[in-house]
């Protein structure tokens, strides 16, 4: 009878490792530094911050050239009819020509106008512009440092979601093994009713840890996904 009652033991165990080895989780997780380069890739407010940037250093270029506007060419054109005057003078009598003549006439120069309101604040507007980069160049630096301290949080989360998963898909492994012996020992009239129930209830309970740990998982699987950007397997 005790060499029947071990077999028993040892198939019901294997039973129930089975079944829990089918659905244990176990993620192939990647570093961390990877994790971290691409939500930096991925985050919408680290690229937002990013073309905030380009349209700073833009803006401290448009400053700096603008005075370039006071420089140019200038040129124009003209076609019509034109009365032209000439006048000649001779020995003893001077001669005066008037014609009326169809032509284009055109003409073309530089130009360059200093007005005094541009250089006086020339220098202060690019002061201001550079200023503005700096601020956006500061805001990126602090937005990216946040997100890698959320991947930190998220990834060490992570891995202790998974870890607390796993002692506890054990325990409950060795539970249901339990049970299975206690309810066998209880159909053989070995154990009373209350020791069936108390360890019955004490299974239920490992039973529902687990699958809370399982919902923290979860859970924490899919925050760092959404942080990251790609899924885990």
């Amino acid at each position: 009878f005790l060499l029947c009652t071990h077999s028993i033991e040892i198939t019901a165990q294997k039973s129930v490792e089975s079944r829990l080895k089918t659905t244990s989780i176990k993620l192939l997780i990647p570093s961390l530094d990877q994790l971290v380069d691409s939500a930096l890739v991925f985050n919408g407010m680290v690229n937002y911050r990013k073309l905030e940037i380009d349209a700073k250093e833009s803006n401290l270029k448009a400053k700096r050239q603008y005075w370039t506007r006071n420089f140019g060419i200038q040129a124009d054109s003209r076609y019509g009819t034109f009365n032209n005057f000439s006048s000649t003078s001779g020995s003893n009598s001077t001669i005066n020509l008037t014609s009326d003549t169809q032509q284009l006439n055109y003409n073309i120069g530089f130009y360059l106008k200093i007005p005094l309101f541009d250089i006086i604040n020339r220098k202060s507007q690019v002061k201001q512009a550079k200023a503005e980069l700096a601020q956006a160049e500061s805001l990126a630096k602090s937005q990216e440092n946040e997100l890698r301290a959320q991947v930190i949080r998220h990834y060490e989360d992570l891995i202790l979601k998974q870890n607390l998963l796993e002692l506890r898909a054990s325990n409950l492994g060795n539970a249901r093994v339990n049970m299975e012996m206690v309810g066998k020992e209880f159909k053989n009239g070995l154990i009373a009713i209350s020791e069936y129930v108390r360890i019955s209830d004490m299974t239920s309970r490992i039973a529902v840890e687990f699958e809370k740990s399982k919902s923290e998982f979860l859970v924490s699987k899919k925050l760092l996904e959404n942080l990251v950007g790609f899924q885990l397997n």
